[in-house]
C-alpha cells in the first residue's frame, strides 16, 4: 500500500472538506468506469462463449412485475384505478410431435427399381418338393446421392452453299448466350452463384468441388462469370428494388462487410443495407454503400413515402425531416439494452422486460387478425402497458445514473419513444424490426466464409445477387432453377414484360405451367 504523506493534506477544514468532495468525485467516477468497463467485458465474454439468445424466466419476470404492481397499487390514492396485475402468457397451441417411423420419401424423387429374386435352388419347396412360384412383392426404398455433374454442350452450326454458283456461303446463327462468347452455360452460372450467396460457398470452394469432377476453374474465372452474371440480372434487381418502395411499410437495417482496398495494406468496412417490402412473402432487396452515412438510405429511398421501420440511427433523421418518411421503432433493440443490463441492476431490468413481454403477449394474441382488428386489439391492451411503461420510464431518470447499463437501456427507450409507440396506430405496422435482422443473417454467415469484397464494385455486385436468392428463399423458390431460367431468357427478353422475371410473377408462371 502506498504510504500518504500527511504533512501534505489541507489543514484548514475547509480546505481538507473540499479536497475531500473531490476525491469523492473522483472515486464515483472511477467507479462508474469500473463498473461500465465490466458490463462491456460480460457482454464480449457472452458474445463469444456464451448463448446469443435473449430468453428468460417467464416466472421471474412475473415475480418481478406482479410485485411492482401490488406496490403501486397501495402507494395509490383512492380515487385512482387500480394497475392490472400481469397476464400470464396465452396458453399456445402445442406443436405436433413427429410420429414415430420414418418419413415417406417424396414422390416427385425419380425411383429405380432393384429385383432382389431367390436364386434356383431355394425356389423349391422345403415341405414337398414342389416349385415356388411368385405370389406377391415387397418394396422397401433407400434414399441414396449421385454427384452432381459437369457436362459439355456441343452447339452445332450448319452451313450453307448455293450449288448453282457457289459464290454465297451462310451460317446459322447461335443462339444468344449468358455471356457472348463464353464457355459457361445458364445452369453452371446459376450454380455458381447459387453456391456463393445461397450456400455460402466461397470461389475458393468452388474451385476444388469442380476440380473433383476432372475440370480446371481460376477463381479470377469464376469471379469474372459471378461479375457478368450481376450485369445481367441488374435491371431486374432494380424492378424488384421499385417493388419494395411501392409498399406501405419498409423495413430496414446495415451490417459491415470487409472490403479490401488497393490504398491499403488492411480492409477496410463497407456496409450492406438491406430493405425489406410489406408484401406476404416479401421482396428482399440489399444496396452497398462505401460508408455508413446518411446518403446510402436517402439515396435508396429517394421519393419513397411511408412508414421506415429501423433502429436509432441518426442518418435516418433526415429522411423523417422531409415528412414523407414515417419513423418506426424496433421493441427489440429496446429490449436488448434492458437484456443486457440485467447483470448490474437486475430490479429495473426484470421489470422494464416484464412491461415489454406484455406487449409481446398482445401481439401474440392478434396474430393472424386483420389490420383492422389488430389495431383495435392495440388500442384496448397495449396502448395501456405502454402507458405505465412511460410512467415508470420517467420515474427512472432522477434514480440511475446515466452513463450506466441500465440508464442507457432507459434512455434509449425514453429518446425512441415516439416511434417504439407507433406500432399500435396502424395494424400493419410489427411492434418490432426483426424481418430485416432475420435477412442480414444471410450476409452474416456468408461474411464468415468469404472472408472480405475484393472491392466497392464487389460490394454491388453482392447487394445485386443476394436480393434475388433471398427473395426466392422467401418464396419458396429454389434459386438455382429461378436463376438458371431467367440467366436463359434475360438476352432476349423483352424489356417491357421485364417484370415477369421477378420471382414473384415467375413463381406464377411456373406454376401456372405445370397445371
Amino acid at each position: 500500500m502506498m504510504a500518504v504523506d500527511l504533512a501534505a493534506l489541507p489543514q484548514a477544514p475547509e480546505d481538507l472538506q473540499q479536497y475531500c468532495a473531490q476525491l469523492l468525485a473522483e472515486l464515483a467516477a472511477k467507479t462508474q468506469l469500473i463498473d461500465k468497463l465490466t458490463h462491456e467485458l460480460a457482454l464480449f465474454r457472452r458474445y463469444l462463449y456464451g448463448r446469443r439468445s435473449e430468453k428468460l424466466d417467464p416466472a421471474q419476470l412475473l415475480l418481478e412485475f406482479a410485485s411492482w404492481v401490488k406496490t403501486m397499487n397501495e402507494a395509490a390514492p383512492a380515487d385512482v384505478s387500480p394497475v392490472a396485475p400481469p397476464s400470464a402468457a396465452p396458453p399456445s397451441t402445442p406443436r405436433p410431435r413427429p410420429g414415430h417411423g420414418r418419413t415417406p420419401l417424396p414422390a416427385l424423387l425419380p425411383r429405380q427399381r432393384i429385383e432382389h429374386g431367390l436364386p434356383p435352388e431355394r425356389c423349391i419347396c422345403a415341405e414337398c418338393g414342389a416349385g415356388l412360384v411368385k405370389i406377391g412383392e415387397e418394396t422397401s426404398e433407400q434414399l441414396d446421392y449421385h454427384p452432381a455433374s459437369l457436362f459439355v454442350t456441343e452447339h452445332v452450326r450448319f452451313k450453307y452453299a448455293c450449288k448453282a454458283c457457289e459464290g454465297q456461303v451462310v451460317t446459322s446463327e447461335m443462339p444468344a448466350q449468358p455471356i457472348d462468347k463464353g464457355r459457361p452455360g445458364p445452369g453452371l452460372l446459376a450454380q455458381v452463384v447459387t453456391a456463393k450467396y445461397s450456400d455460402h460457398l466461397p470461389l475458393n470452394r468452388q474451385v476444388a468441388i469442380f476440380a473433383r469432377h476432372g475440370v480446371g476453374l481460376a477463381r479470377q474465372t469464376l469471379g469474372d462469370w459471378v461479375a457478368a452474371a450481376a450485369a445481367l440480372l441488374e435491371p431486374v434487381y432494380h424492378d424488384l428494388k421499385q417493388s419494395v418502395l411501392a409498399g406501405k411499410v419498409v423495413n430496414t437495417d446495415d451490417t459491415a462487410v470487409p472490403v479490401q482496398d488497393t490504398e491499403r495494406t488492411t480492409t477496410r468496412d463497407g456496409y450492406l443495407w438491406v430493405y425489406v417490402g410489406d408484401k406476404a412473402p416479401a421482396d428482399i432487396v440489399y444496396d452497398y454503400t462505401p460508408s455508413r452515412s446518411r446518403e446510402g438510405p436517402r439515396a435508396f429511398l429517394g421519393e419513397f413515402r411511408g412508414y421506415l421501420q429501423a433502429d436509432a440511427f441518426s442518418g435516418y433523421d433526415a429522411l423523417y425531416a422531409t415528412g414523407r418518411v414515417i419513423e418506426v421503432g424496433c421493441m427489440a433493440h429496446a429490449r436488448r439494452h434492458f437484456f443486457e443490463a440485467k447483470d448490474s441492476d437486475a430490479g429495473r431490468a426484470l421489470l422494464a422486460l416484464g412491461f415489454i413481454q406484455q406487449l409481446y403477449l398482445v401481439e401474440r394474441e392478434g396474430k393472424g387478425l386483420t389490420a383492422e382488428a389488430r389495431k383495435a386489439l392495440r388500442e384496448d391492451k397495449a396502448k395501456p402497458i405502454l402507458e405505465r411503461f412511460k410512467e415508470w420510464l420517467d420515474a427512472q431518470v432522477d434514480v440511475v445514473l446515466p452513463k450506466s447499463p441500465i440508464g442507457e437501456a432507459v434512455g434509449y427507450a425514453r429518446g425512441q419513444w415516439e416511434a417504439l409507440k407507433r406500432y399500435t396506430t396502424d395494424g400493419d405496422l410489427s411492434i418490432d424490426n426483426n424481418v430485416s435482422e432475420r435477412a442480414l443473417r444471410r450476409v452474416c454467415v456468408g461474411r464468415n466464409n468469404w472472408l472480405f469484397c475484393g472491392s466497392d464494385e464487389g460490394g454491388k455486385r453482392a447487394a445485386i445477387l443476394y436480393s434475388l436468392t433471398a427473395t426466392c428463399k422467401e418464396h419458396g423458390i429454389d434459386a438455382w432453377a429461378y436463376l438458371k431460367d431467367v440467366l436463359e431468357r434475360i438476352p432476349t427478353h423483352p424489356n417491357r414484360r421485364r417484370s415477369e422475371l421477378l420471382p414473384r410473377n415467375w413463381k406464377v408462371t411456373q406454376a401456372a405451367a405445370y397445371q
